[in-house]
């Protein structure tokens, strides 16, 4: 068992150093760290005085199982740490992160991050792009190099869009664009919410582990160079690209056509360690 080698806290009956696998994501960490506020849920969960570490689940390895989002609960044991929380610049993911804090009852946490409540959501920033797309990438930074995980560092992401638009025979300068109904992404799921945060929707294809992948994710958004714009900040490159075009007539009393075209670019970051 991934906990046997471990000493034992004084009268705890849990080990110096433990395991944790939270949403996927494994983490090791002091039990003194786990306990360090009292009143917050991982604080009566390891108590000493609850000596139950028998009774908490685990995953196939033996270590202790949280089913939370993995990505965010470094943010947690930080403040555990420290009794403070350093996040990037323009962090996506503030709410969701207050959703953890609060989850883990850890009111001064909550307090740390509500401030930027009073501050344009991100929604806000999604609706603006539908309306006019005057709102470009620059309200999001991604995480630097060395907040991310070694095994999330590299890897594709395949950015895909559907566009149409309807052309009568006699001239081009007729052509009627129809706006690009929905940008997909394709990959794995921690470097997708790496790169888009908030703007990532996941309805059709929730509750994934950030380990696995998944070709059903889309963004809230509907510019294509904006997806770009947050590739680049996060180190991504274009190394591929293909596209297909079919035509259909739009009834049989005209001569004018529905075209319609499917373009996918793959973006790929290396890191040299």
């Amino acid at each position: 068992m991934a906990l046997s080698g471990n000493s034992r806290a004084k009268d705890s009956g849990f080990p110096d150093v433990i395991e944790l696998n939270v949403g996927g994501q494994v983490y090791y960490t002091r039990h003194a760290t786990l306990i360090s506020n009292p009143g917050s849920l991982l604080g009566k969960i390891f108590s000493p005085k609850n000596n139950a570490s028998n009774d908490l689940a685990r995953d196939p390895k033996g270590r202790y199982f949280i089913d939370r989002d993995g990505f965010l609960f470094r943010y947690v044991l930080d403040y555990l740490r420290d009794k403070q929380v350093v996040l990037p610049d323009h962090f996506p993911e503030k709410g969701r992160l207050r959703k953890e804090a609060e989850y883990f009852q850890l009111p001064d946490l909550v307090k740390l991050l509500t401030p930027d409540d009073l501050k344009p959501s991100p929604d806000e920033y999604i609706h603006s792009d539908y309306e006019d797309g005057s709102q470009g990438s620059d309200q999001r930074m991604c995480p630097p190099p060395s907040l991310v995980p070694a095994d999330r560092k590299s890897g594709f992401i395949t950015v895909g869009y559907r566009g149409s638009c309807t052309m009568g025979r006699e001239s081009q300068t007729d052509a009627k664009f129809r706006r690009v109904p929905r940008i997909m992404i394709c990959g794995r799921i921690a470097l997708a919410k790496e790169v888009f945060g908030e703007t990532l929707n996941e309805s059709r294809d929730p509750d994934r582990t950030p380990d696995r992948y998944t070709s059903r994710f889309y963004l809230k958004f509907k510019h294509l160079e904006r997806s770009f714009d947050m590739l680049s900040e996060c180190g991504f490159q274009m190394v591929a690209c293909n596209s297909s075009v079919t035509a259909s007539f739009v009834n049989q009393h005209t001569d004018d056509k529905i075209w319609s075209s499917y373009t996918e670019y793959v973006f790929y970051r290396k890191f040299l360690l």
